[in-house]
C-alpha cells in the first residue's frame, strides 16, 4: 500500500510504503524551514540537491546529495532548504 503525506501546505510531500516489514518514505522538500518531530530512529538521505539540517542542541550541518543524517527518536529534525531537494527516509 502507498500512502501520500503532505505537510506545510504541500511544501513537503512524500509517499510512504513498507518493504520486508520496514517503513520508508520518499519525498520532495520545497524551499523553506521545516521542523519534524521523530517517533522512531530515522535515516534521511538526500537523493538530489542539498539542504541544511539541525538536531536540537547541535549546529546546522550541510547535507549534500548522497549524504545521510541519523535522527534518534523523540527529537525535532529541522530542515532549511534553499532549492527543492528530494530524499528517502528509512524508519528503524
Amino acid at each position: 500500500m502507498i500512502k501520500v503525506n503532505k505537510y506545510f501546505e504541500g511544501n513537503v510531500t512524500s509517499i510512504g510504503s513498507e518493504s520486508n516489514g520496514k517503513k520508508f518514505t520518499v519525498g520532495i522538500i520545497l524551499p523553506g524551514e521545516y521542523t519534524f518531530p521523530t517517533d522512531s530512529e530515522e535515516h534521511v538521505t538526500i537523493t538530489l540537491g542539498k539542504c541544511q539540517v539541525k538536531l536540537l542542541g547541535l549546529d546546522w550541518v550541510m547535507l549534500n546529495q548522497g549524504e545521510t543524517i541519523i535522527a534518534p527518536p523523540k527529537v525535532d529534525l529541522i530542515f532549511k532548504v534553499e532549492d527543492a531537494v528530494s530524499y528517502i527516509c528509512l524508519y528503524k
